[in-house]
């Protein structure tokens, strides 16, 4: 059994939060994690001086969250709240989730995704990594609808998407070795001038 001090994927960032961090601009951007869980990412973005506003559905993963960031000596803003239904009203440069919005079911994502695109200032990232049909293994007790291999670039579609691809992680939280399909995708809106010179993530 887990203890509330235990963190599930660790403190360091993700290797997807190191990667998207080289395309934001200098310190002092506005950042919106979806599904931050225990915030390992949120702390690692607020360390290089950004604005970093963290939602989650579990409370026990953001007072973890929020421990985490007490230690690093960073601030960031916690919101209990489901990801597909929290309402914001400020604007943001990067809205990033990791392994967290399969979670919402697939009749709200269209909504979610343009929610998601109106809180985006000009010249703005999204950045996302999602589980996809392609490999499913089902862990215990999860309800998920897995993405298809197209799905987020359909809801991308009027936007430049930077970098999609398809990968596999290894995984055992629920104590047996096994595999995900994964996608990541990183996008930016059409029409910004800073679109045309955006760089692109290395595969």
């Amino acid at each position: 059994m887990r203890t509330p001090h235990e963190y599930i994927w660790g403190t360091q960032p993700s290797e997807f939060a190191r990667e998207v961090s080289e395309l934001l601009p200098a310190r002092g951007g506005r950042i919106l994690e979806l599904g931050c869980g225990e915030g390992r990412d949120c702390v690692f973005f607020a360390g290089l001086g950004f604005e970093v506003t963290g939602v989650d559905v579990s409370a026990a993963g953001l007072h973890k969250a929020e421990r985490l960031a007490r230690m690093r000596g960073v601030h960031v803003r916690w919101i209990h709240a489901d990801a597909a239904r929290c309402a914001l009203n400020e604007r943001f440069d990067l809205v990033y989730s990791c392994g967290a919005i399969h979670y919402v079911p697939r009749r709200r994502r269209p909504r979610l995704f343009s929610r998601l695109k109106a809180l985006t200032e000009p010249g703005g990232h999204h950045a996302h990594l999602v589980f996809t049909d392609r490999h499913v293994y089902v862990e215990s007790g999860e309800r998920i609808e897995y993405f298809t291999s197209t799905e987020l670039a359909h809801a991308y579609v009027d936007w430049m998407i930077l970098r999609r691809e398809d990968q596999d992680i290894s995984c055992a939280q629920d104590g047996t070795p096994h595999h995900h399909s994964v996608q990541l995708m990183v996008a930016i809106p059409l029409g910004d001038r800073s679109a045309e010179a955006a760089p692109v993530l290395p595969a």
